[in-house]
């Protein structure tokens, strides 16, 4: 017999980013355990091949093209999403950019800064606003749930505007834990570490970076996207209704070594 509070039926998740990488992760095990999932990301192509994956785990999905940026298209993309599915359980703010500055933080402009915020920490605003204006007004609230960084916590040298990002979210979250936890609904940040994605690519080709952080990484091996669909089942879950406000560093025990 399963334990009936991780049951997802009948409820419906959120996935901005969730054509790819972690955030297709997410969203695929929130289908098997059966939500209905709508995922947001301005690839198309990519779109429909994460669509397509998802619509085999037998659940309604929606595919819509997103620039989470953008204050206008989110609130558009939000109010399609109540329109095919009637409700919004869980919002993933999982849409994020890299850095693309290659020298110190002393050298970096204006443009770079920005273009960053503007996806991480902008985008996560847009997305959360639309979410806790809807799930405040409803009974039985709902799940906010951001994806952050161990950058966010760590040192990350010439990654100021990205790890600037990630932690400004997590202060985020734990402000809408309070907020908004009268109205039931919860807030947490997921930290992933090193994970395989198109993100990362480029990192993990790298034979000095191979030598000098994967053999620091206590499980012996770099995340998967996989890794990351207990937590979103369990955060959107009722299994979690009265855990609100925490962050989850998932990464093979990096951290703590």
């Amino acid at each position: 017999m399963s334990y009936g509070p991780f049951d997802l039926t009948g409820r419906v998740a959120l996935v901005t980013g969730g054509n790819a990488g972690i955030g297709l992760g997410m969203a695929e095990a929130l289908a098997q355990a059966g939500a209905d999932v709508a995922i947001w990301g301005t690839n198309e192509a990519r779109n429909g091949a994460a669509a397509a994956r998802l619509e085999r785990t037998g659940r309604r999905v929606l595919a819509l093209a997103c620039d989470v940026g953008d204050a206008q298209a989110v609130e558009a993309a939000f109010a399609r999403t109540l329109e095919a599915f009637g409700r919004v359980d869980g919002c993933f703010a999982n849409a994020g950019v890299a850095s693309a500055h290659a020298g110190g933080f002393e050298t970096m402009t204006d443009e770079e800064w920005q273009r960053v915020q503007r996806i991480n920490v902008d985008g996560v605003f847009h997305t959360f606003r639309a979410a806790a204006r809807y799930m405040m007004g409803r009974e039985g609230g709902g799940a906010l749930v951001v994806t952050s960084s161990m950058a966010a916590i760590h040192g990350a040298a010439r990654n100021e505007q990205y790890a600037a990002s990630k932690g400004a979210v997590i202060s985020m979250i734990r402000a809408l834990a309070v907020e908004y936890a009268r109205y039931g609904v919860r807030a947490h940040a997921i930290l992933p570490g090193w994970v395989e994605t198109a993100m990362t690519e480029r990192k993990f080709a790298d034979p000095k970076f191979q030598q000098y952080v994967k053999t620091r990484i206590p499980m012996r091996r770099w995340g998967e996207p996989e890794d990351f669909g207990g937590i979103a089942i369990y955060l959107m879950s009722d299994a979690s209704r009265w855990h609100t406000g925490d962050c989850f560093v998932i990464d093979g025990g990096y951290t703590i070594f």
